[in-house]
């Protein structure tokens, strides 16, 4: 497809938001919705580093935590993927609460061994390991620290971050992660969900100098506690569309 000729639209879904390449959204709670060769994508913020993405026949849930009274009014998962097993990604609680019979799982291997009674429904993904849900194909991408003082946090090897592929469109759900090399290789991402807080992930420089690397056609700051967003914004300038979730509330 032709990346600068994808759009964020409001026309599929009454409620969405509509975003011309080149412009950027206030904080708002209402869904981003993107238009895809197969129908529309909506994007949920639901807090810090969970959403929910509903995508052509299917509804996914990414590293759903807190109260489930927060995803209440959305549908319910047909998917959760979970990145790594820390607890603002991880916490069997609110899965019991938002998990149906039929819900599937996609994590690492840590959160695999902390599943308990959904391990039956659960994948584990490598990074570099390639999956298919429904029809859709998912990647599963280093998140990794690189600093020296930031080791501790996400060791390289263990955590995910995913591609997700619906319909040609594809979205980069980074997790907790620098500016890895394998994120600054990436190619023909269209929207990109980033984390910006220290001293977890990285900082906006890095994640600025990141996204002019690959280059994505959207990106989400998301994982960002109290980092100044709109200097972020300021950073990328045109070389992506930044959209702002209500992260916060």
């Amino acid at each position: 497809m032709d990346r600068r000729k994808f759009l964020i639209t409001s026309a599929a879904l009454s409620g969405a938001t509509f975003l011309p390449f080149g412009a950027f959204a206030e904080a708002h709670s209402s869904p981003f919705s993107f238009d895809t060769d197969g129908g529309p994508i909506q994007v949920h913020p639901i807090n810090h580093a969970s959403f929910v993405m509903e995508v052509p026949g299917m509804v996914i849930y990414v590293d759903p935590v807190g109260e489930p009274a927060l995803y209440a009014d959305k549908p319910a998962p047909d998917l959760i993927l979970i990145t790594h097993h820390h607890g603002d990604h991880f916490d069997m609680a609110t899965l019991r609460g938002v998990a149906t019979a039929k819900t599937v799982f996609i994590t690492n291997q840590v959160v695999y061994d902390g599943l308990e009674e959904f391990q039956t429904r659960a994948e584990v993904m490598d990074n570099g390991d390639v999956t298919l849900a429904g029809e859709y194909d998912i990647f599963a991408i280093p998140a990794y620290n690189m600093t020296e003082d930031r080791l501790e946090y996400h060791p390289e090897g263990r955590d995910n971050g995913y591609i997700l592929d619906i319909f040609g469109t594809r979205v980069y759900i980074a997790g907790d992660t620098e500016d890895t090399p394998e994120m600054r290789a990436l190619q023909d991402i269209d929207i990109a969900f980033l984390p910006m807080n220290l001293p977890y992930t990285m900082d906006i420089d890095a994640a600025a100098d990141a996204v002019m690397a690959f280059s994505p056609t959207y990106v989400f700051p998301y994982h960002y506690g109290e980092s100044d967003i709109d200097a972020f914004t300021a950073m990328v300038g045109d070389h992506a569309n930044v959209l702002r979730g209500n992260w916060y509330g």
